[in-house]
């Protein structure tokens, strides 16, 4: 049953919508995310009050994001307000206008839950076990330590992008020297207040719109040949790169930055101040970025109350690939016999070959077993290019980048020529690495011919050395595997290339 939930953000930044649809057979996906950079904290008056000006701009966005709602006739809609709303001393009186006016219920969500929402998403699509994650947002950053995905520590500090921008720099331009140099010292002041974020050596994790961008201008920096930000990783330096491209540009010239939105060019600087100074006190082994935040978390924690056995955090790379699955129509049957066979075939060459793989290239392969020529969902006689672009190219929870890139190129194996020609988009991958991936997608390749039919004829196959360098495979079958046995001889090729002889392919009646 699909349920449609609706979110919108007020945040101090920006106020945000986004639309949700959740069904157990392909999980969460957003289908809509629009926004108004409202600038909200900016509208609290020296007593720390939002001001009519202030008030009638949430009221104008919040009208205009119920009416999308309603138009997508979302079943619930929720909307959650944090640091803007929540400093304000009339914030009271802000949400009963708001209830009374358009009949929407505003939820102030506190500092801790903020940085639980932040957390609970990272922990629930992503694969990171140790880390500290940083919400920069408008009026206060949020920051979380977690150990063996379980959070251990929280801390929201009272200042964000637009807050630290009006604190340090006033009407100075964005890049004032004196004006960075007083604002880091203050950040690095703060942060030196938790005791648990120095010297950890673990992943830093960046969260929202500002980590977002920070991450798109590296990319577009680099001609980054895959979409997506969520698991991209950059180093120190990588981070440097950036904060340098940003110091040296005028204005007029970050308002044309590749990757920088333009609501966020006077404010991108504290940020990346923030994720570069974190960074050093933690010493971080890496800067990640989460697509993921307190919307997502706080939907997802929601949800979970009523279907208790999904978005478990154990097993993000598992459920990934069953939604996946579900998403483009993979029939779970025939993917269970392709799986089985593909890894009782493996076991055995590794027996009777010099093929060596790691445990987690052996992972990477059942995977790819799995969810084999998922494009055939858009066009079957382009199979290989559409399944490897709709891997290389979607948000998987739980797969860093080359990982993905990795599970597509198994996934879409076609033949040496395609893989090669796919391998060049990143050239992530050396001589040997792709080597692997051609005798891994080779086996895939075989077992899927062993039920091209869909029917689940082959149960079993048993691999035997015969004299020489020639070998035999019999196949366990019942019915009558006709396609099976013309498309497994056309496909031996693949076997025979890693065993470095003949196979003759005998099938058996169970």
């Amino acid at each position: 049953m699909e349920e449609k939930i609706g979110l919108i953000d007020i945040g101090s930044n920006t106020i945000r919508l986004v639309l949700f649809v959740f069904t157990k057979e392909t999980g969460l996906n957003e289908i809509l995310n629009i926004k108004t950079p409202a600038r909200l904290s900016q509208y609290l008056t020296s007593d720390t009050k939002m001001n009519n000006d202030g008030i009638a701009i949430l009221k104008e966005a919040l009208l205009s994001f119920k009416k999308v709602a309603d138009k997508f006739k979302v079943q619930e809609l929720h909307t959650i307000a944090t640091a803007a709303i929540r400093q304000s001393k009339n914030s009271n009186d802000i949400i009963k206008k708001i209830k009374k006016e358009l009949n929407i219920e505003i939820q102030i969500v506190s500092e801790k839950d903020e940085a639980f929402y932040g957390y609970y998403a990272i922990s629930h699509t992503t694969d990171i076990e140790n880390g500290i994650s940083v919400d920069i947002g408008g009026g206060s950053t949020e920051v979380t330590l977690f150990k063996d995905k379980k959070l251990k520590e929280i801390h929201s500090f009272p200042f964000g992008v637009v807050t630290l921008k009006r604190q340090f720099f006033g009407d100075k331009d964005h890049n004032n020297k004196s004006a960075i140099k007083s604002m880091e010292k203050f950040l690095s002041e703060q942060f030196n207040q938790l005791d648990w974020v120095k010297n950890q050596e673990i992943t830093l994790i960046g969260l929202g719109g500002s980590a977002r961008n920070v991450a798109r201008i590296h990319q577009s920096e680099h001609s980054y040949p895959i979409g997506g930000v969520h698991n991209y990783t950059m180093s120190l330096k990588d981070i440097y790169i950036v904060y340098d491209i940003i110091c040296k540009s005028a204005r007029d010239e970050l308002i044309n930055l590749d990757g920088l939105s333009r609501d966020r060019v006077d404010i991108i600087l504290p940020a990346i101040s923030v994720f570069k100074t974190l960074f050093q006190k933690i010493d971080a082994t890496q800067f990640t970025f989460s697509r993921n935040g307190i919307r997502e978390g706080y939907v997802m924690n929601f949800i979970r109350k009523r279907h208790p056995y999904e978005f478990k955090k154990e097993h993000v790379r598992r459920d990934a690939l069953i939604h996946l699955a579900n998403e483009y129509y993979i029939e779970e049957e025939s993917a269970k016999r392709r799986l089985k066979l593909a890894q009782s075939l493996l076991d055995q060459l590794l027996n009777y070959s010099d093929l060596k793989i790691t445990d987690y290239d052996k992972y990477l392969f059942f995977e790819g077993a799995y969810i084999y020529y998922l494009g055939s969902f858009i066009d079957s006689d382009s199979s290989s290019p559409h399944t490897y672009y709709l891997i290389a190219n979607s948000t998987i929870n739980g797969f860093s980048h080359k990982d993905r890139v990795k599970l597509a190129l198994l996934a879409s194996f076609k033949n040496k020529s395609l893989l090669k020609l796919y391998c060049k988009e990143t050239q992530w991958f050396n001589g040997k690495e792709v080597d692997t991936i051609q005798a891994l997608g080779g086996i895939i390749k075989f077992v899927n011919a062993l039920n091209i039919s869909h029917t689940s004829f082959v149960e079993e196959i048993n691999l035997k050395k015969k004299k020489g360098d020639k070998y035999e495979i019999y196949v366990y079958h019942k019915g009558e595997p006709i396609a099976e046995e013309y498309q497994a001889n056309k496909q031996k090729k693949h076997v025979e290339k890693i065993l470095k002889g003949q196979v003759s392919i005998i099938f058996t009646k169970s």
